[in-house]
């Protein structure tokens, strides 16, 4: 059995002619001839080998055939480490040299029920790239196409591969070609988007998914996983949004780009104080480069739309309607702008590569998580409180500064969540939740109403437009108001989940 160690890296036609034109790539040795490679991918009618994350292909290279077996891959940030069986293949499957005994018996059971289910067809280029003395990556750079279905789908992508070295070698060659090309790390193999496109499958937007924390991290290891966990989350949107335009892609990676800050700010008496603050304003930065888009969108579905569906709704509003629309259309373009830029790539990857070689301080190697999670969860509901106080005569600023510190607040306790009682936890972070959609509501309202009346200029239609919308939502929202602060009042002096006995996951 082999060991294959990979970064995949995708990129658009024209970035893929940058990259060539790159120094580290146009001065690199030439690995191997260019090649067309034609390889068919086999599963079972019902797809038995995908559910168990196995792989099987036939590759043409010529006149060469190889048969190659791919295990379950563990990937994070476009790294990939998985088990590899490869051989000549000689008209039928032979897997006697898988040594692994579970893919082993997985293939002898279905051996004889392998069918084709896609094919890839691509131009490989290959080159040889030594970033230091004791480092060799092989730099494959593919460009083709994926047909399953009588549906096809482009290919154009790279492959770091690592043949000596180790995997933070990958994800530094990575950021620095990202820093002149606009590279994203991608952890979804040819295999599975063919399988999708087999089915017929669109990109599913990526949403934040259970704290990957164990019990027996240390402060430094759990903030390690929750920020690979988060920038999977963004780079599997980013993906999403470079081939579909929905704004709900955009939406995920700012909440990734929101539970890293937050992270960021969790962890950081664990992390260096430069490096939390560097951190922090890039992802800040990237957040506001998405942000306006994300702001017209909620202004147009949560304020404008529930209006027009009105039978009473006057014609201005319409007119109104048509002027957001054109507004978001444009923050729509400079966002599919920015995800064809070097910024998001850049950031992802040098974020990833630092992220390996973080030292541990004293903090960390004396630290219990357990407590360290409670120490830091008992001051970010300290001040959620105090921030409570300074909003109960209801200023709108005040309002928002609250809600961000119970976004906090929710956070922490999504990324503790393994370490206490799973029910108390549960109860916890629905009263969260439903307070700052109420919050939300509040500055989504004062938000749109400024921007309505800036958008409506000295036109008189449209500015009765705008204070009709402003008006229309007057009565829920001085009703939200009334009830946000108590409600909130009742989840920050109420009992604290983590401040419970008893074991964890269990309550």
């Amino acid at each position: 059995m082999g060991t294959e160690v990979e970064l995949k890296l995708g990129l658009s036609a024209s970035a893929l002619r940058a990259l060539k034109r790159h120094p580290l790539i146009a001065e690199a040795e030439r690995a191997a001839r260019s090649a067309t490679l034609i390889s068919t991918y086999f599963d079972t009618p019902d797809q038995r080998l995908a559910a168990e994350r196995v792989s099987v292909r036939t590759r043409k290279q010529g006149r060469r055939l190889l048969q190659t077996v791919k295990g379950d891959a563990r990937s994070s940030s476009g790294l990939s480490v998985r088990p590899e069986w490869e051989q000549a293949y000689r008209g039928e499957f032979d897997f006697a040299a898988v040594d692994d005994a579970r893919i082993r018996r997985l293939l002898d059971a279905h051996a004889d029920a392998l069918e084709p289910i896609f094919v890839t067809e691509f131009r490989r280029e290959t080159f040889r790239c030594r970033p230091h003395t004791e480092a060799s990556v092989l730099v494959m750079i593919d460009h083709g196409t994926i047909t399953a279905g009588g549906r096809t789908t482009p290919i154009c992508e790279i492959e770091l591969e690592l043949e000596r070295g180790h995997a933070p070698d990958l994800l530094e060659l990575a950021a620095t070609l990202a820093h002149d090309v606009a590279l994203r790390p991608i952890n979804e193999s040819k295999a599975a988007r063919g399988l999708r496109l087999f089915h017929d499958d669109k990109q599913k937007p990526r949403r934040a998914g259970p704290s990957p924390l164990a019990a027996g991290d240390s402060p430094l290891g759990a903030f390690r996983r929750i920020a690979e966990d988060c920038l999977d989350q963004w780079q599997a949107n980013a993906d999403g949004a470079a081939v579909d335009h929905a704004p709900e892609f955009v939406h995920q990676i700012r909440v990734s780009l929101r539970r890293l800050r937050s992270a960021l700010k969790l962890f950081e008496p664990a992390l260096p104080p430069d490096w939390v603050a560097r951190w922090s304003t890039e992802f800040s930065n990237a957040a506001d480069e998405l942000g306006e888009a994300r702001d017209i969108d909620v202004l147009h579905e949560e304020l404008i739309v529930p209006i027009l569906a009105d039978p009473l709704c006057p014609a201005p509003v319409q007119e109104l309607n048509d002027a957001v629309v054109a507004a978001r259309n444009r923050a729509r373009e400079h966002v599919c702008a920015h995800m064809e830029g070097t910024d998001q790539g850049r950031r992802m990857l040098g974020f990833a590569a630092e992220l390996t070689s973080l030292a541990a301080n004293p903090l960390d190697a004396s630290a219990d998580l357990a407590a360290f999670a409670r120490l830091q969860l008992d001051f970010l509901r300290k001040r959620a409180r105090s921030r409570w106080r300074k909003a109960r005569g209801g200023d709108i600023a005040a309002l928002h500064a609250l809600r961000i510190s119970l976004k906090r607040l929710r956070y922490a306790i999504e990324f503790f969540s393994p370490l206490f009682p799973r029910k108390a936890v549960k109860r916890f972070i629905a009263k969260l939740a439903r307070a700052q959609e109420h919050l939300g509501y509040l500055n989504d309202i004062e938000v749109g109403n400024q921007r309505m009346l800036q958008w409506a200029g000295d036109n008189p239609s449209l500015l009765r437009a705008a204070s009709y919308v402003a008006g229309w939502h007057a009565a829920m929202a001085a009703q939200v108001r009334l009830q946000v602060l108590p409600e909130i009042a009742a989840v920050l002096d109420g009992s604290s989940p983590w401040r419970r006995v008893g074991r964890a996951r269990n309550s």
